[in-house]
């Protein structure tokens, strides 16, 4: 099981970079360090960005912060089950 508090610091020092607000996922690709492959992992969970945006919505665009982001991503990965 992977550990929320682990999850929700890897993706906010992700996407904290974004140019805040932002409109749609295509803008949260440039502040990632590696891009689409950038890789969140915690317990047995491991998954690149690009997986992320296949596994939730992709959140509830648009976002003016980053921790309203990680909110949305952390509460879908908690519906299905990943955390």
């Amino acid at each position: 099981m992977a550990d929320e508090a682990e999850l929700r610091a890897q993706l906010t020092e992700a996407f904290e970079g974004a140019d805040y607000p932002v409109s749609g996922p295509m803008e949260l690709v440039p502040a990632l360090p590696d891009g689409p492959s950038t890789k969140f992992e915690s317990g047995d969970v491991s998954m690149t960005a690009m997986e992320l945006s296949t596994k939730t919505s992709g959140g509830d665009f648009p976002y003016d912060d980053v921790e309203s982001l990680v909110d949305d991503l952390i509460e879908e990965l908690k519906a299905q089950g990943k955390l």
